[in-house]
C-alpha cells in the first residue's frame, strides 16, 4: 500500500521545489553571514552573540523575503543585527558591512559556475542523467539567484544594502531622518517589484551580468576538456 503511494506520487514537483528552495537558502545564508562576519571583524560581536554566524539557513530566513525570492528572483533574508555604534567609524563600518552581503554573493556566483564547468562533463554534458541534470539545475540556479541577490540589494532603497552605503554618505541631518523611516522602504519595494521599471533595469541587469559570468563556467570547461 506505502509502496504503491510512492510509485504514483509526482516527484517532478518535489525536483523542481528543490531546485528553487536550495539554492536560495544557499545563497540567502551566504549573504547574512557575510554581513555578520563582517561586522564582527569590524568589532560588533551582536550577530555572533545572537548565534548568526553560522551556515544554518533557519537562523537567516525572513519567510516573506524568501517568498519574494522564489516568486519574483529577487528577495532578502532576516537582517543581520548590527551596533554600528560598535564600529570604530560607525557610518562607513556600517557601509562596509552592507555591501559585504551583495559582494559574498557576486563571489559565491563565479564559484560555483566554475564548478558547474568541471563538473559539466563529468555529469553527462549536454545529455545528462536525470541526477545530473537535477545536480547542475542546483548548481546553475544557486548563481543566478546570487547575481539577483546582490544586485537587489544594491538599489539604494531601504531597508536594502545598497541604502546603507549611499546613506553614508549624506549629512548626518539627513542621514538620521532617512533612518527613521527604513521600515516604510518595504512599501516602495513591493509596488516597485510590480511594475515594469523593476523587470526593464534590475531584471535586464541582472540577465546580462550573469550571462557575462557563464565565461567563467567555459574557462572550468576548458580545463577539464
Amino acid at each position: 500500500m506505502l509502496s504503491d503511494i510512492f510509485r504514483n506520487l509526482d516527484w517532478s514537483v518535489l525536483t523542481d521545489a528543490l531546485i528553487t528552495v536550495i539554492p536560495a537558502l544557499i545563497c540567502i545564508t551566504i549573504h547574512e553571514l557575510a554581513h555578520g562576519y563582517t561586522a564582527y571583524r569590524l568589532g560588533d560581536n551582536t550577530a555572533k552573540d545572537m548565534g548568526r554566524l553560522t551556515l544554518n539557513p533557519v537562523r537567516h530566513i525572513d519567510v516573506f523575503g524568501l517568498l519574494m525570492l522564489l516568486v519574483f528572483k529577487f528577495g532578502w533574508a532576516k537582517p543581520v543585527p548590527v551596533n554600528m555604534r560598535n564600529f570604530k567609524n560607525p557610518r562607513a563600518g556600517m557601509a562596509v558591512t552592507a555591501i559585504a552581503g551583495p559582494l559574498s554573493n557576486i563571489i559565491l556566483a563565479m564559484i560555483v559556475l566554475f564548478i558547474y564547468g568541471l563538473v559539466f562533463i563529468p555529469l553527462g554534458g549536454n545529455n545528462p542523467g536525470e541526477t545530473g541534470a537535477v545536480v547542475m539545475s542546483i548548481i546553475e540556479r544557486i548563481a543566478f539567484i546570487s547575481v539577483a541577490l546582490a544586485i537587489f540589494n544594491l538599489v539604494p532603497i531601504p531597508p536594502l544594502d545598497g541604502s546603507k552605503v549611499v546613506f553614508s554618505f549624506l549629512p548626518d541631518r539627513i542621514y538620521n531622518i532617512l533612518m527613521r523611516y527604513e521600515r516604510y522602504g518595504i512599501i516602495v519595494l513591493i509596488l516597485i517589484l510590480n511594475t515594469r521599471i523593476f523587470s526593464n533595469t534590475i531584471g535586464l541587469l541582472t540577465v546580462s551580468l550573469f550571462n557575462r559570468f557563464i565565461a567563467i563556467a567555459r574557462v572550468a570547461l576548458d580545463l577539464v576538456r
